[in-house]
């Protein structure tokens, strides 16, 4: 099992520490990811952070495609890959209905197909095998719909990037997931309950088997993101994670359609995300945390005191993840992942 260190998003401000990411190369991390929501981009803090180490992966978790044009995001993952000396892990993702249309303002319209084409435009600007061109049902390129000069002709990417730079979605719903088995190269997740992995294993050889070749989890990496939390009091320690997962099974989605939640609930915690969201939704943001169950919080993180973590890090260990992307802001958190994992 490989490591990950994720930076995440901004908050008000921008402000990535620079030196708990060269520790974790120090210590052999194999990748440092970031994301982005409705502040931070995702590439900007990658590019930064690549200018300064020399070895670990740098992966976008997430580069949301609402907010680029699939050659816009081949451009860049190219541009990043070439920079950093083939280093780039090209993560991606719709985002949500709220982000997509409130934040973007384009719809969220069949996301399956979408990601389909998104991801096999992105595959032939890598592999540059003839000028681009696609039909599709979201993308035409050249493009001849309303609008159109009609001047548009079939390009070839300048640049001769690395044709197999990686290709990462973030998927928390099954029909996703089986896709991404199918098209890419990882899953990235939000959330994962390392015991509960027959809850995400159908769905990925669902799609592993639709894409043929022997495609299988020996060729695929999962990479979940879980917090690790380093301290004596375990409650304490809880209580960021609950507050974290009140927003994401309340506030990440519509009470209709929300890709955490329902994945909590095939986890066995139905009555419990019932419980949060509706807290979270009618405005009672403190009493949804409240709600949030000590054993979802440790279902889904790591906290606590250092034996208490290296116990919590062997379900992980036993698992079939291949990176296990932590999230930790504690230079000592990291460092004591990496001695129980080496």
């Amino acid at each position: 099992m490989r490591l990950g260190l994720m930076m995440g998003y901004s908050g008000s401000s921008v402000g990535f520490d620079l030196e708990i990411v060269k520790e974790a190369e120090r210590l052999g991390y194999d990748s440092v990811w970031t994301a982005e929501a409705w502040g931070s981009d995702a590439v900007s803090p990658l590019a930064w952070i690549g200018a300064q180490t020399s070895r670990i992966k740098l992966g976008t978790g997430i580069m949301q495609m609402p907010g680029r044009s699939p050659a816009n995001t081949a451009m860049t993952a190219m541009t990043m890959d070439a920079l950093s000396g083939g280093r780039f892990l090209l993560g991606l993702g719709t985002s949500g209905p709220q982000v997509v249309e409130g934040w973007h303002g384009v719809p969220f319209d069949k996301p399956l197909g979408w990601v389909k084409e998104y991801v096999t435009i992105v595959r032939k600007i890598f592999a540059r095998d003839e000028p681009l061109r696609f039909e599709g049902e979201r993308y035409q390129i050249p493009y001849r719909g309303p609008g159109a000069t009609g001047l548009g002709k079939p390009l070839k990417s300048i640049l001769h990037g690395r044709k197999d730079i990686p290709i990462y979605i973030g998927a928390m719903a099954p029909k996703s997931q089986a896709q991404t088995a199918e098209i890419a190269d990882g899953l990235l997740l939000t959330c994962m309950h390392p015991e509960r992995f027959d809850v995400i294993e159908k769905n990925l050889n669902e799609g592993f088997a639709r894409a043929g070749g022997g495609k299988s989890l020996a060729t695929f990496d999962v990479a979940p993101t879980v917090a690790v939390i380093l301290g004596d009091d375990v409650e304490m320690c809880r209580l960021p994670l609950k507050q974290s997962l009140a927003l994401y099974i309340g506030g990440m989605g519509a009470k209709s359609k929300n890709f955490y939640k329902e994945y909590i609930d095939r986890i066995g915690f139905e009555a419990d995300a019932a419980k949060i969201q509706d807290l979270y939704l009618a405005g009672k943001k403190q009493e949804a945390m409240a709600a949030v169950p000590d054993a979802l919080v440790d279902a889904l993180h790591i906290v606590g005191p250092k034996e208490r973590i290296k116990e919590r890090l062997e379900a992980w260990k036993a698992s079939k993840v291949g990176t296990l992307v932590i999230g930790a802001v504690q230079p000592e958190a990291v460092r004591w992942v990496a001695e129980c994992c080496a």
